[in-house]
């Protein structure tokens, strides 16, 4: 098979065709012309038509490379006169509107921009770095629009870091099917407004469950636009609090502590965060040992563990019982972060409580957020929030490719 049609099938010309294929200056250059009488496609509505107005000076396409040389598609498009859009500029087969590579070189550097870095993509392929952003993002913007959409049930929200100084993304999930549905900036109130707008209230009646941590914004926002929805309050960020109470406690202890007793209680922090059955049998004896002296770190290591029985409860009427009692021992405790931590407890307690029935958690957001830092660390940060979204949708998520 000659070079020339092997290009052309690989185009898929049906009105142009392949006239040469020469080398320039260590790349290869495919003239490409157009075929008389063939009707060509309007660069507006895309719609057939033989009526030519001029023809446009020569432009470049830059193709797949062929082994170790680089192909250049070379051709002069016309400008036809459309029923509709009046004068255009014909639409080419091979590129999209204004770009200057081939669909299938960019589907090609949106593939490998996955996996890598789009500084180490523009390196491999040869080209800027430019070039990799606009591939990527003509990427996803065609997998938002191509993708399927299901009625959403089960929903997890939650926050995940972009920068210093207190800047976060909102990330909404769908818990039931396991993938990315929103990605918004910022968690504030403008944020959550944002989102129900972008699902509309029809899209919005089929939401049953919605989990979340405990942030204002939050709450107030799905109690607004979900009042048929039952708000779980995610047990990870709960038990979360709860560690920085038992952390803190520590803290103070040390510092109350008379020196000669200090070297016991040194480098214990993860020996009063770690569950019972994850301990070595060396830090089981020395756990053991600790828990002798009559210190409040003592005290709040036995309350953090009597309310981790909590979750094992399947029945609100059997949870609410042992979570009243609970809150009662940690409210007269005499230890503040505990103290805080049960009027925290206090004003959620429906949305704890909903857990026992539901089992519903946002364990698969949390490993999502993982991925989401891998694409930062990966390219050392980003200085716009839309590209640093661009970049999640496309590495986090299965969009479908061109």
């Amino acid at each position: 098979m000659r070079l020339e049609t092997c290009i052309r099938k690989g185009l898929r010309l049906k009105a142009h065709r392949v006239r040469e294929v020469r080398e320039e200056a260590d790349q290869l250059v495919a003239e490409i012309e157009w075929i008389e009488g063939r009707p060509l496609r309007c660069g507006g509505c895309g719609c057939p038509t033989r009526r030519i107005h001029e023809r446009r000076a020569a432009r470049q396409w830059r193709d797949l490379r062929i082994r170790e040389q680089t192909l250049v598609l070379r051709y002069a498009p016309l400008r036809v006169r459309c029923a509709g859009c009046g004068r255009r500029v014909e639409r080419v087969p091979w590129a999209a509107a204004w770009q200057r590579i081939t669909r299938a070189l960019g589907r090609a550097i949106a593939e490998l921009a996955r996996h890598l870095s789009w500084k180490q993509t523009a390196t491999h392929y040869a080209v800027d770095w430019k070039t990799v952003v606009a591939a990527v993002r003509s990427a996803v913007a065609q997998g938002l629009r191509d993708r399927k959409w299901k009625p959403l049930h089960d929903l997890g929200i939650d926050e995940v870091s972009r920068s210093k100084g207190q800047r976060y993304l909102t990330l909404v999930y769908d818990l039931e099917r396991g993938r990315l549905v929103w990605i918004g900036e910022g968690r504030d109130d403008q944020t959550m407004q944002q989102f129900f707008q972008w699902l509309s209230r029809r899209h919005a009646r089929s939401i049953q469950v919605v989990c979340c941590d405990m942030w204002r914004s939050y709450i107030s926002a799905i109690r607004e636009h979900l009042p048929q929805a039952q708000l779980v309050f995610d047990r990870f960020h709960v038990v979360q609090h709860l560690n920085r109470a038992v952390d803190e406690v520590r803290r103070q202890t040390w510092r109350q502590l008379p020196r000669p007793e200090k070297q016991a209680f040194k480098q214990t922090r993860w020996l009063w965060l770690k569950n019972p059955w994850n301990l070595q049998a060396k830090e089981q004896r020395r756990l053991s040992a600790l828990c002798r002296k009559n210190q409040p770190i003592v005290r709040a290591y036995y309350l953090k563990e009597a309310f981790q029985r909590f979750w094992d409860y399947k029945y609100p009427g059997w949870a609410r019982p042992y979570l009243t009692q609970w809150l009662r021992w940690a409210s007269h405790s005499r230890l503040k972060p505990f103290t805080r931590f049960a009027r925290m407890i206090m004003d959620h307690v429906d949305g704890i409580l909903a857990w026992t029935q539901l089992r519903v958690s946002n364990a698969a957001l949390e490993g999502m957020n993982n991925k989401v830092k891998v694409v930062s660390h990966r390219a050392y940060g980003f200085r716009k929030v839309d590209t640093y979204i661009t970049a999640i949708w496309h590495s986090c998520t299965d969009l479908p490719l061109q």
